[in-house]
């Protein structure tokens, strides 16, 4: 594991990584998803793509990196791009699982692979639609203690500036992103994913031009069950 101090925006942050197959020539870079870490990636592709330089990052807030900053999602992908060009990375593929497809598609790579990818918003259950309105209730009424029992299970136990920051992110439409992204992408996604549903998956897929979409039957982190597969998909698609 190393750490590496990036500067963006007079912020500073102490980036965690590690690199595995470090003789390798080409790289491919891996991007956890919100709420995860660099480990579950490193765990599910460390055996696989043995051709290829491994880059598994904590993004900050996650992780073995801190964050003491309300961030945006154009910040994490500045943050990433910054950390890359310090270790003199230029990745053939950048992976990127959850919301960490989103960050991964602002880097533009010339191969993206998500894997489950946030970025298409859905429909709100009733139950979720009730929460956020007596939350907002609670919250003009200045119960603010109160408000925290509403909120997602993605920031339980996370500081307030994470939780500001997931405000930022939850929501965010990225169809005009997957939409102008103008190189090669595959797309995995589980069919019984709960998080992001299959449904959003064959829309993203319809929306980047050149994508080429598989599923498999698993949940939100079919990857770590499926990884072998994932990896020949990938060496095919990038060589």
């Amino acid at each position: 594991m190393a750490v590496k101090n990036i500067a963006v925006f007079e912020k500073e942050f102490d980036v965690s990584y590690e690199i595995v197959n470090a003789n390798a020539k080409q790289d491919i870079v891996f991007l956890h998803g919100w709420g995860s870490n660099k480990q579950i990636m490193k765990n599910a592709f460390e055996h696989c793509l043995e051709d290829f330089r491994h880059i598994y990052i904590d993004m900050p807030g996650f992780g073995k990196t801190s964050n003491s900053y309300i961030l945006h999602t154009n910040d994490y992908a500045l943050i990433v791009e910054k950390l890359l060009y310090a270790i003199k990375s230029e990745p053939v593929a950048i992976v990127g699982h959850s919301y960490g497809g989103k960050v991964a598609t602002l880097l533009k790579p010339k191969n993206l692979v998500l894997l489950s990818s946030a970025g298409i918003v859905e429909k709100k259950s009733l139950d979720v639609k009730l929460k956020i309105f007596l939350a907002k209730i609670f919250n003009k009424l200045g119960f603010l203690k109160l408000t925290k029992i509403f909120r997602s299970k993605d920031v339980d136990s996370m500081s307030e500036n994470m939780y500001e920051t997931f405000k930022n992110v939850v929501n965010e439409d990225f169809s005009k992103q997957f939409s102008n992204f103008p190189n090669n992408a595959l797309i995995f996604w589980g069919e019984e994913d709960k998080a992001t549903s299959l449904e959003s998956g064959k829309k993203l897929s319809q929306l980047i031009k050149k994508s080429k979409f598989k599923s498999y039957k698993a949940d939100h982190f079919f990857f770590c069950i499926h990884a072998e597969d994932i990896a020949k998909e990938i060496k095919n698609g990038i060589l």
